[in-house]
């Protein structure tokens, strides 16, 4: 008799290809009178226009890349490249939350992209913390949370 072994690779993680993981709470109905309103959707609108602008620009030299989610590995060391603060916060993100290659990415693409909502030419520390902070799902614990 002859036994077959499937030697595939495991299948990664779902949140592993999400870029943004966001955990909402809900708003005790005690506050939901008391809530301020936010920033108005026709300012949010035009931050967006000129971050998607400003990538347009970044990547004109490129032919097919036009955002930051389509940048290579070596677009990412030349617009994304954290500093030394960044890199030692994004590597105890990595070690702790035992994330991919792929999340490493991620992270500074959407690090990149909040620079950009921002205004800012460089990507900074608390862009990398904010990028980070959008990684909920890898965090070990999210499927006994019932998330």
């Amino acid at each position: 008799m002859k036994v077959e072994i499937n030697k595939r690779k495991a299948a990664p993680k779902i949140p592993d290809r999400i870029d943004i993981h966001c955990e909402i709470q809900a708003v005790p109905f005690a506050q939901l009178s008391q809530m301020q309103t936010g920033e108005p959707s026709a300012a949010i609108r035009e931050r967006v226009i000129r971050a998607r602008k400003i990538q347009e620009e970044r990547f004109k030299p490129y032919k097919g890349i036009h955002s930051n989610a389509m940048m290579t590995e070596r677009m990412l060391h030349e617009f994304a490249e954290p500093d030394a603060a960044s890199l030692d916060m994004l590597r105890m993100a990595m070690e702790k939350l035992k994330l991919s290659a792929r999340a490493y990415s991620r992270i500074l693409k959407v690090a990149r992209t909040i620079a950009d909502l921002a205004g800012s030419e460089k990507v900074e520390s608390m862009h990398i913390a904010e990028a980070i902070g959008y990684r909920n799902l890898d965090r070990g614990d999210w499927a006994e949370r019932g998330i």
